[in-house]
C-alpha cells in the first residue's frame, strides 16, 4: 500500500479536489447574503459586472463571466423577471443585445455592498491573504485556460 504523501492518487492531494470544495464552500458563504436580495450567486456576478460598467452586450457579459451565451441567457431571463436588468437593442449595433440595469438593479448596489465584508468576516481571513490568494487563483485560471493544455 502507498503512503497518501507518494500516491499522485491521493484524493486529499489532489488541486481539482480542494478547488471544488473550496469553490462550494465559499458559493455556500454567500446563500444567506443573497437570499435577501432575492439573487442566486451566479445571478449576483451578473449584477457585480453590470453595477461596474453598464450597459454590457450580452457576449461581452458572457466573456466577462467567462459563461457560454446559452448559460447566461435564463440568468438574463430570471433577472428580468425580478426588474433588475432590462435586455435592449444596442443602439451602436441593431444586431447585439444590450444588457442594462433598471432603477431596481442600480439601488440593490446598495444592499449588495455590504456582502464583501461580510464574507470577508465569515472567512475569517485577512484582506491581503484573500488578495494573494485572488492573485494566486488568476494565476492557475490563467495557467489552465493557456492553449497548452488540453
Amino acid at each position: 500500500m502507498t503512503s497518501k504523501t507518494t500516491d499522485p492518487l491521493a484524493l486529499d492531494q489532489q488541486v481539482c479536489f480542494a478547488l471544488a470544495v473550496a469553490a462550494r464552500s465559499v458559493v455556500a458563504c454567500y446563500k444567506p447574503l443573497l437570499d435577501p436580495l432575492g439573487l442566486t450567486h451566479p445571478q449576483y456576478l451578473v449584477m457585480l459586472a453590470l453595477w461596474e460598467r453598464e450597459p454590457l452586450r450580452v457576449k461581452e457579459l458572457a466573456s466577462l463571466l467567462q459563461l457560454d451565451p446559452g448559460t447566461l441567457s435564463p440568468l438574463l431571463k430570471r433577472l428580468e423577471a425580478s426588474v433588475y436588468v432590462r435586455r435592449e437593442r444596442d443602439p451602436h449595433d441593431e444586431r447585439a443585445l444590450a444588457v442594462v440595469l433598471t432603477e431596481r438593479g442600480r439601488a440593490l448596489r446598495s444592499d449588495a455592498e455590504r456582502i464583501p465584508p461580510a464574507i470577508v468576516d465569515r472567512l475569517g481571513i485577512e484582506v491581503d491573504e484573500l488578495l494573494e490568494l485572488h492573485r494566486r487563483l488568476t494565476d492557475v485560471i490563467a495557467a489552465a485556460t493557456s492553449p497548452g493544455i488540453g
